[in-house]
């Protein structure tokens, strides 16, 4: 099954980790090729762009959003790296909100790695039925 890896830029690291541990477990687990080099420091000027308040101007120029989108397409599932972010436990922001809708739409299956977050958009995210592994990688089928 070739699962690809998401979540809130914040986790990139966990991301990368992640998706390491898919792999090691058997499975075809991916990412977005960028994230190892943030991770090695080799694209660090997006993370600090990115951190400076420039996150919607990064995402335009280098058409992240349609490249997750297809990324997703290439997949037979998404795993979604939710943790901590703002207080907020299972953290899934606006962009992983729709991810989630494309990975649905497309019938993909979705993973998630921590329970639904207390959000306002929480019933939209059971609404798409993920599965939630709480890091049981066994329920991944």
């Amino acid at each position: 099954m070739k699962i690809y890896v998401i979540g809130s830029t914040t986790f990139v690291k966990d991301m990368v980790a992640y998706t390491d541990k898919l792999v090691a477990e058997g499975y075809d687990g991916w990412i977005h090729p960028e994230y190892r080099d943030y991770v090695a420091d080799k694209n660090h000027s997006h993370l600090k762009r990115i951190e400076d308040g420039e996150h919607a101007k990064v995402k335009i120029e280098n058409d992240y959003i349609r490249q997750h989108y297809n990324h997703i397409l290439e997949s037979d599932a998404i795993f979604v790296v939710n943790l901590e972010k703002n207080k907020i436990n299972g953290y899934i922001g606006g962009n992983v909100l729709m991810e989630l809708g494309f990975a649905y739409v497309n019938n993909k299956k979705i993973f998630l790695l921590n329970p639904i977050p207390d959000m306002p958009y929480r019933e939209e995210i059971e609404a798409v039925q993920p599965i939630v592994l709480n890091d049981d990688f066994s329920k991944i089928k």
